[in-house]
């Protein structure tokens, strides 16, 4: 073979070389946009690929992926301690404001000359938006002073096949089989899921899906779906904020309470951008790896 040959394919491998390498630079770029574009969106649950990666780039991927997941833990962990501290101080505040309030009130109403006046509507109306109020304030306490967790081996089916006997009118879609193992309170995780299919019914779904499948890191991922009515845009970010509510009645704490406690025992509980398909509404349940 002549030099010109020689040289004509070592230019053409060189060339490709380059492209290779070019296009190489432009995936990794893309990648980093993506990464910026979801954590700008608070959005850091993303999982970039890692194929077509050498080692270290490989290590450095799944590296920033595990990084993202870290960094929700830790901001949702600061959203719950936040949130604690302040239902102990609006606790203490509007008791001391409505103590004195509800027992004047009732010592009038009591009182000969304000019975059948003019003046026992407009006190007893005081007395009844103070009672009210103090049980609301009741809310921030049951929400502020939880039973410390005791995690124990606890099988995910069963779990599930328990809480079908409470909701027999809700068609039940459980796709769990054999032994799915978390460690976690049994009587918390109860609560927890009892709150989820509570709102779900309440929502108007009749049918309720379970599905489980296990993440790359070991994690239990319990995704809770339901065919309810959707939970309006403008609300979605704030449906875990305590005593936030879309319904006439709620009290706002059932969700907020569910994903503090699941995050006292490691756990993490987030509602899908995408539900589960078939569904209008789906949870993600994270359990950490036992």
């Amino acid at each position: 073979m002549s030099n010109t040959a020689w040289l004509c394919i070592v230019l053409a491998v060189a060339a490709l070389l380059v492209l290779w390498f070019w296009l190489h630079q432009r995936m990794l770029v893309q990648r980093a946009r993506l990464m910026q574009e979801a954590i700008r969106n608070r959005d850091l649950m993303f999982r970039l690929p890692t194929r077509h990666m050498f080692s270290g780039e490989r290590a450095l991927q799944e590296a920033l992926n595990q990084l993202g997941e870290h960094i929700r833990e830790q901001v949702n962990l600061g959203e719950v301690e936040s949130w604690e501290k302040l239902t102990r101080v609006l606790t203490h505040e509007i008791m001391n404001a409505t103590a004195p309030i509800a027992s004047i009130s009732q010592s009038m109403l009591n009182h000969p000359a304000v019975k059948d006046s003019d003046l026992e509507e407009g006190i007893n109306a005081i007395h009844n938006t103070v009672v009210h109020l103090n049980s609301f304030v009741d809310g921030y306490r049951k929400y502020s002073e939880l039973q410390k967790p005791v995690p124990l081996p606890v099988n995910l089916v069963d779990a599930v096949k328990n809480l079908e006997t409470l909701y027999p009118e809700v068609e039940w879609k459980n796709q769990l089989t054999g032994e799915i193992i978390v460690k976690t309170d049994p009587n918390l995780l109860r609560q927890i899921l009892i709150n989820l299919v509570k709102n779900a019914v309440e929502a108007g779904a009749k049918t309720q899906g379970v599905e489980c499948e296990r993440s790359e890191e070991g994690k239990v991922l319990l995704y809770m779906s339901n065919d309810g009515e959707m939970i309006p845009a403008d609300a979605r970010s704030s449906i875990f904020i305590p005593f936030f509510t879309t319904k006439r009645k709620g009290n706002g704490i059932g969700l907020s309470l569910s994903r503090r406690l699941l995050t006292l025992q490691g756990g993490m509980m987030s509602l899908l951008d995408e539900p589960r398909s078939g569904f209008h509404t789906s949870f993600l349940l994270e359990f950490p790896v036992s």
